[in-house]
């Protein structure tokens, strides 16, 4: 792992320690977030290099045009009553193969908290940003219903299928209805989100989801979490955000299941030893991920249907993975011991931009005195 840049590098401890206090200190229940802050801090002082990264703004005198929004503060505190969303993948169906499986999407606009005191009007599946996660094995049928309740038309794309287009996938005007119905024919965690034109409006508007369909040879782990990617392009008060936004690139804030830095508000609860496997899918829609937990080693990674390395080939270990948006897989791992470990995308400009999260693996004290749930 290569730390991002330090403003005073003479000063830093020695590696290890560094990068451990660095990311541990973040979870601070009286400073929340002094890693996004510390982050932050750095990626601001950097100017931008072309190199794929969103902008907050263009900076003065630049002919790069900046579009208004609210500001997405990601190192802000929630408060108490804010309930991260689940991690938990929905669990291995017991069913046989061939299971149909009958689901109700109602596509909605709503007005929801997207960051810390920020309300956006955003565009869903089932009123939530990502939709709800789907899941099911080789062989099974989705028949899937959208219903359109919002006040302009929209559709659903799923990656997982091999259907028609201009029939499944077309759009359809507030008040009516779609069954759109596949096979699950080849395994993998694939993307779902609004095709109607602009696609990129309608997905960076928050229409997006991930589908999960079992490889037949799926071994049993302890843990199984599901982190999908994607940006948050902020509008003014009441609006949703603005297409020339997302075509310049400048997304306001890089998050996992919707949220910046959710789970260093509220991190994920494992023990030592045990396995887990975390899905992960890169929703967009245009910035790429590097799925990385520190402080572990990856000993099994799939990517795009198929296993790149396998617990017990002896063929070595992953330190990320890589995907490009509407691309998906999984990795297994544990912790060796007791302790905090953040997980984040390798891309520090988003991990700056709320792509961080925290694992606490057994009874270890928090910043703050707590000792977790």
């Amino acid at each position: 792992m290569h730390p991002g840049p330090q403003p005073n590098p003479s000063d830093r401890p020695p590696w290890d320690r560094a990068e451990f206090r660095f990311w541990v200190g973040a979870v601070s229940f009286v400073v929340i977030l002094a890693l996004a802050l510390a982050i932050v801090a750095v990626a601001v002082a950097q100017p931008d290099d072309g190199g794929g990264g969103g902008r907050r703004g263009a900076p003065a005198g630049s002919a790069v045009e900046a579009f208004p929004g609210e500001e997405i503060d990601v190192s802000g505190d929630p408060g108490s009553r804010f309930e991260a969303r689940d991690p938990d993948a929905p669990p291995v169906p017991g069913t046989p193969a061939g299971t149909v499986h009958q689901v109700t999407l109602e596509m909605t606009e709503e007005d929801l908290e997207i960051a810390p005191g920020l309300i956006q009007r955003m565009w869903t599946f089932g009123g939530t940003v990502p939709g709800p996660v789907l899941r099911g094995k080789l062989g099974d049928v989705f028949e899937v219903t959208i219903v359109n309740k919002g006040e302009i038309q929209h559709s659903i794309d799923f990656h997982a299928s091999k259907v028609a287009w201009n029939v499944e996938m077309r759009s359809i005007n507030p008040g009516e209805s779609l069954v759109y119905r596949f096979e699950a024919t080849q395994p993998g965690i694939y993307m779902y989100h609004c095709g109607t034109p602009p696609v990129l409006h309608h997905i960076g508007n928050g229409m997006y989801g991930a589908i999960i369909i079992d490889p037949p040879d799926l071994a049993p782990v302890d843990h199984e979490f599901v982190m999908v990617q994607s940006e948050l392009y902020s509008a003014p008060l009441g609006e949703v955000a603005s297409l020339e936004k997302m075509l310049a690139e400048q997304w306001d804030a890089v998050v996992f299941n919707g949220y910046p830095n959710q789970y260093v508000h509220r991190p994920i609860r494992v023990e030592p030893a045990q396995r887990i496997r975390i899905w992960v899918i890169d929703d967009g829609p245009s910035e790429n991920s590097a799925f990385h937990v520190i402080g572990t080693i990856f000993d099994t990674v799939y990517k795009e249907g198929g296993y790149r390395i396998r617990n017990g080939t002896g063929t070595g270990g992953s330190q990320a993975l890589d995907l490009q948006p509407s691309q998906g897989g999984f990795v297994e791992f544990s912790f060796a011991v007791p302790g905090l470990y953040p997980f984040v995308t390798h891309k520090f400009a988003s991990a700056a931009k709320g792509a961080v999260g925290m694992f606490q693996a057994g009874d270890v004290e928090l910043p703050g005195g707590s000792t977790g749930h």
